[in-house]
């Protein structure tokens, strides 16, 4: 063999195993994303307000929900955000309802805080009601542990957010300004309410936070050798009815509508009600959130 052919042996093995290893990490990630999703998937069987796909390209409402469980996805929901994305102006908006609203629980018939849906009827329940509240169609939904929360921000390696004032919840005290924050601190951080003078207003406000961090992190180079941790996190503590086909068609569809988001409010103001604090909206702000996501989604 001559020198020559040794030489381009010797460099075709150094370019060439290396690249098969990332080839075949690569692989191993792949398999290890839709394993992850399909644990994560779970259809419900439902009576949908509109047949919509993401291939479509058409603005689509997603609803998001935080469950207060310690373990598994069965509980209330601490957290209800609905999310609507428009591809066609590449814009998204997300509403926070109060967990304390008061409204109809469809399936029960009577009316009850809204966070009572899912404990009533999980995921289905709490759609249908939403969906009567704001009058219109919730296409996809997510769920996420909170408790198993602590487990996807340790797995990211932590957060950093902006605190807007000092304060203690669960025995640990978060000043003003930027924070690092580990999982069990993450937890604390976004649960506490009641020493703040907004309620959960401002707490809606910390979970954003927190979860704009998490996907932040989640998306750093730095991340990569986290990312079976990460899988394990996400598997473990989400649920959603996406499968993996539609959340490709959704990054690769939708990814735009990241450029412009809008946060809206849902004005309302607390009353008693035999014994029971509830957050109560008016009809015409009702009407007001409902007709700005319907404008979004382009519903007539």
């Amino acid at each position: 063999m001559t020198k020559r052919k040794k030489l381009i042996i010797i460099v075709s093995l150094i370019i060439g195993l290396p690249l098969l290893g990332i080839l075949g990490y690569g692989y191993h990630l792949y398999n290890s994303v839709v394993k992850t999703v399909n644990v994560m998937h779970q259809p419900i069987e439902r009576e949908t307000k509109r047949q919509i796909e993401v291939q479509q390209k058409e603005p689509l409402s997603f609803l998001l929900l935080g469950i207060d469980a310690d373990e598994g996805t069965s509980g209330r929901t601490d957290t209800i955000i609905v999310l609507t994305v428009n591809p066609n102006t590449e814009s998204m908006k997300m509403l926070s309802i109060p967990r304390d609203t008061r409204t109809e629980i469809i399936g029960r018939g009577f009316d009850d805080k809204i966070n009572h849906a899912h404990a009533f009827g999980g995921p289905k329940m709490t759609i249908e009601t939403v969906e009567n509240f704001l009058d219109i169609p919730i296409d996809y939904y997510a769920t996420v542990n909170m408790s198993g929360f602590k487990d996807i921000v340790d797995a990211v390696g932590g957060v950093t957010v902006n605190n807007s004032f000092e304060f203690r919840s669960s025995g640990h005290t978060f000043a003003e300004g930027p924070v690092d924050l580990n999982g069990t601190e993450a937890l604390a951080f976004v649960r506490m309410r009641k020493s703040d003078p907004r309620g959960d207003f401002g707490r809606n406000d910390r979970q954003r936070q927190v979860i704009d961090a998490i996907i932040k992190e989640g998306a750093q180079l730095t991340s990569i050798a986290r990312v079976e941790e990460i899988l394990g996190a996400v598997g473990t503590n989400v649920r959603t009815d996406l499968d993996f086909d539609q959340m490709m068609k959704i990054q690769s569809n939708y990814k735009d509508a990241r450029r412009s988001s809008e946060e809206i409010t849902i004005s309302g103001s607390g009353a008693m009600m035999g014994g029971i604090y509830y957050y109560v909206v008016s009809e015409d702000e009702r009407l007001r959130v409902s007709n700005l996501l319907k404008e979004h989604l382009e519903i007539q």
